[in-house]
């Protein structure tokens, strides 16, 4: 009997661990769209996010596809309720259309979310408003 209520027991503590909730992110938006930039001129979005699991969060990394984009991370955990932010900065260097994937690595169940940076780059002079 002391078996049969030690794996009980057991049993019961081992299915209370696998339903807790890890922390959550959810971000108010996952892709942000800069439309026209003009070329050479750097832009920036913060992507703003809440814990909304019952753990804190860590980000352990931000990782983008290229040296055109720079990511800049909350660093401390973001407890439960409370917000973060992952902020990227385009260079624009060169003319064209953009879509760039900021991947946000977390302790969060999935591991990591892909938030994207899009619009189109154009020259100086298109960019311009005209005179007329």
């Amino acid at each position: 009997m002391k078996v049969f209520f030690s794996a009980l027991v057991l049993l019961v503590g081992l299915s209370t661990v696998s339903f807790a909730q890890k922390g959550v992110l959810k971000f108010k938006e996952e892709t942000h769209k800069f439309g026209k930039v003009p070329q050479g001129t750097p832009v920036t979005h913060e992507f703003v996010f809440t814990n909304t699991g019952s753990d804190p969060v860590v980000l352990s990394n931000v990782t983008v596809s290229c040296g055109c984009t720079t990511p800049v991370w909350s660093k401390e955990p973001v407890l439960p309720g409370k917000t973060g932010s992952v902020k990227a900065t385009f260079n624009a260097a060169a003319a064209g259309p953009f879509n760039k994937p900021v991947t946000v690595f977390s302790n969060t169940e999935g591991g990591s979310i892909t938030l994207y940076l899009n619009g189109e780059v154009v020259p100086k002079s298109a960019a311009k408003p005209s005179s007329k």
